[in-house]
């Protein structure tokens, strides 16, 4: 495993940066922290938190951070996927609280031939899961063209 800037495993600018570090990847599966702050994005000064569906967009940045990881492992440069679809998005709390660090973990499930995989995912907080999910993501050969494609319609 490389040590990869999350900076350079996302095709994101700050402030939509959500996820701090990258922490581990495999060949099917990657963990990224978050520290709760208050300059994180979404927090809510007067709950002294983010609310807990701010998870799927951690869970999507985790996955593309371990797409990302895998590519610049292969000297392929990083590119854009979509998230599709969160199924059975389930969660213990309505929020995450200020100081909280989280855990967020993808596994893997299947890839298709077209861009399309499936990927189990949670978040621990103190060791505990306190958020899990389905996640489905579509990444293109060409995010450009389909971009392009997609706008022109």
């Amino acid at each position: 495993m490389n040590d990869y800037p999350i900076e350079l495993v996302l095709p994101h600018a700050h402030p939509m940066i959500l996820v701090d570090k990258l922490v581990d990847y495999t060949a099917t599966s990657s963990a990224c922290t978050v520290q709760i702050a208050e300059n994180s994005n979404f927090y809510n000064p007067l709950r002294k938190s983010v609310p807990s569906y701010v998870g799927i967009e951690y869970m999507a940045q985790t996955i593309a951070a371990y797409a990302n990881a895998l590519k610049l492992d292969n000297d392929d440069k990083v590119s854009l996927g979509f998230l599709v679809s969160a199924r059975n998005y389930i969660t213990q709390v309505r929020e995450f609280t200020l100081g909280t660090e989280l855990l967020i973990q993808v596994e893997l499930l299947f890839k298709e031939a077209n861009g399309l995989s499936v990927f189990d995912c949670n978040i621990k907080q103190d060791q505990q899961i306190v958020v899990e999910a389905k996640i489905n993501v579509f990444e293109p050969d060409e995010p450009e063209l389909y971009l392009q494609e997609q706008t022109e319609k």
